[in-house]
């Protein structure tokens, strides 16, 4: 319709969902791993330490820094004429808060499946008859 405006239905929890994914996605590639390594061992590095390192070339790092980047997961300062990359723990908060929910609610695995009473089941489930 001329004239409206977009609504974004996302709820909170979608918003959030979508959050953890976006971080669990750009932690999924084993260069981004490599380079998130790298970044624990120090304060913060730039670029061109951070290709040496992983080994690939400068403008696949870059991508790879951009989808970092972009999710919050790492820091860019601009220290003319280089970019300084630094870790943001506190863009994990949303994967860890997750993680952490699962980590404390797991049932044993023996409890992992409940089978229901039939006993208080008004539902039946209906087999066919196998034909001979």
């Amino acid at each position: 319709m001329p004239g409206s405006q977009s609504i974004d239905h996302a709820t909170p929890a979608r918003a959030e969902i979508d959050r953890i994914a976006t971080i669990a996605k750009a932690l999924a590639h084993p260069a981004r791993l490599k380079i998130v390594d790298f970044l624990l061992s120090r304060e913060g590095c730039i670029a061109g330490d951070i290709v040496n390192e992983v080994g690939l070339a400068q403008s696949t790092v870059s991508e790879h820094l951009r989808i970092l980047k972009a999710t919050g997961l790492i820091n860019g300062t601009i220290e003319h004429p280089r970019i300084c990359y630094s870790l943001n723990a506190d863009a994990l908060q949303p994967l860890r808060a997750l993680l952490d929910q699962i980590t404390e609610r797991s049932p044993p695995v023996e409890a992992a499946c409940i089978v229901p009473d039939n006993t208080t089941s008004t539902a039946s489930l209906q087999v066919p008859a196998a034909k001979e």
